[in-house]
């Protein structure tokens, strides 16, 4: 269904116009609500947003990135798979090892396992060892040899970044659900296979940040559709079962704004005699049921997963932009001054 916003409040579908009851925040909201937001941000240093694909994920996490830094707060976003939707969602091009700024108080990143290992050896001294093993090949047998090493590197890199306090929030754009777990899970992994060395002290420090509540905690992140609240359901079990890790709270992204809508009859009196109708009407009975699935998706949500939600709306544009991510931002801004 095509609809394009107007900027007396209504949303145009078809050439009729309805009403869009406000549902985001302006600007000054932010300011306004900065000591909630930042009781918020402060209940951990580094937030992990993960989600299956497709959910919103990475616009979620350039979305609290402004949240947190329009509430005075220093941000880092760091992104583990150096794929270029997250800068792009700021208009920025894509990220490297070395900080960026994406938008005033917000610096980004990009954390690879390569980048982090030659680090690693280089504040070692082994700088020139550390460019010997990429040349030859050494570094990737290690890391086929060595299941979930790639993670460590990556997961230690962030642990440090975390324990030197390198910004008042870091948030973490995680991979898809089915890595993430694996992801999050490669310490324990690895401190099962490895029993001592360097190796071992990094996965235990990196559990122990993953453990502790106050250093991190998860906001998974989904649609309310009966696939991507199952898979969240699923994954927040596992994450707490088999890692312990502290969950915030859902992030319930692309809910459609709620609509003045007109009864079926009123509604086809507002378009009688129009060649298109049948057509307007069929458009009105699918936004309407499509409001009514996604809320009973949102309730089902809440009845197997006693986590609070921060629900923003869907966007009706073929693709997201800075603009798209500040009017989120407002409504997670809203959305996290209603906590209880």
């Amino acid at each position: 269904m095509a609809a394009t916003a107007a900027a007396n409040g209504k949303v145009r579908v078809r050439g009729v116009e309805l009403m869009l009851l406000p549902s985001v925040a302006p600007a000054s909201r932010l300011d306004q609500d900065a000591v909630d937001i930042t009781d918020f941000f402060a209940a951990s240093r580094a937030h992990i947003v993960a989600g299956k694909g497709g959910v919103g994920k990475t616009t979620m996490t350039a979305a609290l990135a402004l949240v947190a830094s329009r509430a005075g707060l220093s941000v880092l976003v760091l992104d583990v798979e150096g794929r270029p939707e997250l800068p792009g969602l700021f208009g920025r091009p894509p990220l490297g090892f070395a900080e960026a700024t994406l938008a005033p108080g917000v610096r980004g990143r990009w954390i690879s396992a390569d980048d982090a290992l030659m680090e690693y050896l280089a504040d070692h001294g082994l700088r020139r060892l550390a460019r010997t093993m990429f040349e030859t090949g050494v570094v990737d047998v290690l890391a086929r040899a060595t299941p979930g090493m790639q993670d460590i590197l990556v997961l230690g890199k962030i642990k440090q970044l975390e324990r030197t306090g390198a910004a008042d929030v870091i948030l973490v754009d995680a991979p898809a659900s089915g890595h993430a777990i694996s992801f999050l899970r490669s310490p324990r992994g690895l401190l099962d296979a490895v029993r001592r060395g360097p190796v071992h002290t990094q996965a235990r420090e990196v559990l122990e940040l993953l453990t502790d509540g106050h250093r991190c905690q998860v906001l998974l992140a989904a649609l309310p559709e009966e696939t991507p609240v199952n898979e969240l359901v699923e994954t927040a079990f596992s994450l707490e079962e088999d890692i312990g890790i502290k969950l915030g709270p859902v992030l319930l992204n692309g809910s459609y704004p709620q609509l003045d809508l007109p009864g079926e009859d009123d509604a086809a009196a507002l378009v009688a005699g129009r060649p298109d109708a049948g057509a307007l009407l069929e458009a009105a009975v699918f936004r309407r049921r499509r409001a009514a699935l996604q809320a009973r998706q949102a309730d089902r949500l809440a009845a197997a997963l006693p986590l609070q939600q921060l629900r923003t709306s869907f966007r009706f544009v073929p693709a997201l932009g800075p603009d798209d991510v500040d009017a989120l931002a407002g409504e997670l801004a809203d959305a996290i001054a209603e906590l209880t």
